[in-house]
């Protein structure tokens, strides 16, 4: 309990922080969008990891870090950046050592998002260029959502057979792109293992898949199961880019833009569904 209260506080800074360390691949991206050039010293190595992240180029201007806290406090940082799940003994133990650490929540909603922009705005000491930000983000979230008489049903279905509610940002991804969630239907608000049947009986216009990993993968051999397999065959299956869709980030906007794009194919190939969109 008393390493759970720790990672939950926030430093009060009394001034700009001029060398800031992020160890989590959410943050790294939030701090790049909106740190000066020369304030940002290192981000995460997932940050540079394709298929995770959607600053790849960014990231290679900057140290990468793998999160451990020696290194980290070698870097003398006056900041750091982590997320609520960042290893956290690296995380408490730059407590102790008395470095300043920002913890970020991972982010459920769009509110979310724009809350985590102005938590860093605050920690970096850039709150104009995170309003900024923010008002960018409600304006472009705003042209992309879509609002019609008819929503195709869609259901997230990724490695192990998880599946997301409304209520995570993965589901909030698909609302604003015009799609109810099949996956609440069944009981999914959150997220959890969807059985195969249950994905068969659910039965959502479009199964939206997550991209693959190279190499094999036992968890990822759901996707290939006939009952998915059928969802393929008939173009009813989505493949999302990950990098978009893992961070309370305005890439979740592309993710949005993708999904518009997959809704209008749908919904092209149903005339009465056409119809009612209109």
């Amino acid at each position: 309990m008393a390493l759970s209260g720790a990672i939950l506080a926030s430093p009060v800074l009394a001034e700009t922080p001029k060398r800031v360390v992020s160890m989590n691949l959410c943050t790294d991206q939030l701090a790049m969008l909106l740190a000066d050039p020369e304030q940002l010293l290192s981000v995460s190595y997932i940050a540079s990891d394709p298929r995770s992240s959607a600053m790849v180029q960014e990231a290679q201007s900057y140290v990468a870090n793998y999160g451990r806290a020696e290194e980290i406090y070698l870097m003398r940082p006056d900041l750091v950046l982590a997320g609520a799940y960042t290893s956290r003994a690296a995380v408490s133990m730059l407590m102790r050592l008395g470095v300043p650490v920002e913890v970020f929540q991972p982010a459920s909603s769009m509110e979310d998002v724009q809350a985590r922009m102005r938590q860093m705005g605050a920690a970096l000491g850039q709150e104009p260029a995170a309003e900024d930000m923010v008002r960018d983000f409600d304006s472009r979230l705003e042209d992309l959502q879509v609002e019609a008489q008819h929503n195709p049903r869609a259901l997230l279905y990724a490695a192990n057979g998880y599946t997301l509610g409304d209520q995570t940002l993965s589901g909030q991804i698909l609302s604003a792109a015009g799609f109810d969630n099949a996956a609440v239907e069944a009981g999914y608000q959150f997220g959890g293992r969807m059985p195969l049947e249950i994905l068969a009986m659910t039965a959502p216009d479009l199964v939206v898949s997550s991209g693959r990993y190279p190499g094999g993968s036992r968890s990822e051999e759901i996707l290939d199961h006939p009952v998915v397999q059928a969802f393929r065959d008939a173009g009813d299956v989505a493949t999302i880019t990950n990098r978009d869709w893992i961070c309370g980030t305005p890439y979740v906007l592309r993710a949005v833009d993708s999904l518009r794009d997959a809704r209008a194919a749908l919904i092209a190939e149903d005339p009465a569904a056409a119809e009612a969109a209109r």
